[in-house]
């Protein structure tokens, strides 16, 4: 089963570990939904989703303080009994000695922060579900233009990783060479990022493999980027026709979401870097309102109307 571990969820939030003799090594969180077990703290432990991250506010906290010593102890450790993942107590509050004795008992790691529980709820399930969002590779690059997220696609060799080159060169920024993990974090929100193993490195054919924030700087690369755009380069078609218009989108498909899409026809002296950086301000025009091929035809179109009222 997919799951994060949580150790890198405990360092992503900034979590203190009120248990550290427990080992965190083997633990992973497989839901990115959180939970607030106020209907578990009474009793009622029906429906229970024990395999979300546990998190405890000042409400739940302040019920568990005001029952007797014995009533606490007994409600808590059926709670805590349940296979939970870990607890987090949040909202300047702190679990008694007996309730961290209990969590040691049950190998539940205990945590606590400063935050506010709204706000750390917030950011858990945030993080969550990019980490565990559905996720695919494809063979492509995605680069940062005018904070439009472009997807460069095609066949290898066509020019792909030249013309992210050229766009770094002009201040945008890398994303991901050859290979682009995808990841849906929403129905309308695609998250792009490199693996690991090849963050910030572009493949350049007849030089190599080059080390973009090494030799442009840290304002080169970025992490990650939402998917905004995709580029397919293709080999120049004399006998296809291609859109010159662009009153209609065209769209590709990546994990059920769809991507507005524009085909470019490669041919000697076409500028790549140049013309994908004006689809991104040209798509991101679109998004704020203004459609300039439709604003085309609006105008033909109340050329004709004047005309025929003459």
């Amino acid at each position: 089963m997919k799951g994060v571990l949580l150790t890198n969820m405990v360092q992503e939030l900034g979590l203190t570990n009120l248990t550290p003799e427990i080992d965190l090594t083997d633990v992973k969180i497989t839901s990115a939904e959180i939970n607030r077990p106020a209907l578990q703290l009474t009793g009622y432990l029906e429906h229970f989703a024990n395999e979300r991250v546990q998190i405890i506010g000042y409400v739940e906290y302040t019920y568990l303080m005001q029952l007797s010593d014995e009533k606490r102890l007994m409600k808590y450790e059926r709670f805590i009994s349940s296979k939970i993942p870990c607890v987090i107590f949040s909202t300047m509050t702190k679990p008694s000695q007996d309730m961290l004795d209990l969590a040691m008992k049950y190998n539940v790691p205990t945590f606590v922060t400063e935050r506010t529980t709204s706000n750390v709820m917030a950011e858990t399930i945030r993080w969550l579900g990019v980490q565990l969002a559905p996720c695919i590779s494809i063979h492509g690059v995605l680069v940062d233009v005018y904070g439009e997220g472009v997807l460069i696609t095609g066949e290898s060799g066509i020019g792909k990783s030249e013309a992210a080159l050229e766009l770094i060169k002009r201040g945008h920024r890398l994303v991901s060479d050859d290979v682009v993990e995808l990841r849906k974090v929403s129905d309308v929100t695609l998250v792009g990022s490199a693996p690991d193993i090849t963050r910030h490195f572009i493949e350049l054919r007849g030089i190599g493999i080059i080390d973009v924030k090494t030799l442009f700087g840290v304002e080169s690369v970025k992490n990650t980027q939402s998917v905004d755009l995709v580029i397919k380069l293709e080999e120049w078609d004399r006998d296809k026709e291609y859109d010159r218009l662009g009153l209609h989108e065209e769209y590709t498909e990546y994990l059920g979401n769809k991507i507005v899409c524009h085909s470019l026809p490669i041919r000697p002296g076409r500028n790549l870097a140049v013309i994908v950086e004006t689809a991104a301000v040209n798509h991101r025009q679109k998004k704020m309102g203004y459609n300039a091929a439709e604003e085309l035809y609006k105008r033909v179109q109340e050329n004709i109307a004047k005309k025929r009222d003459r």
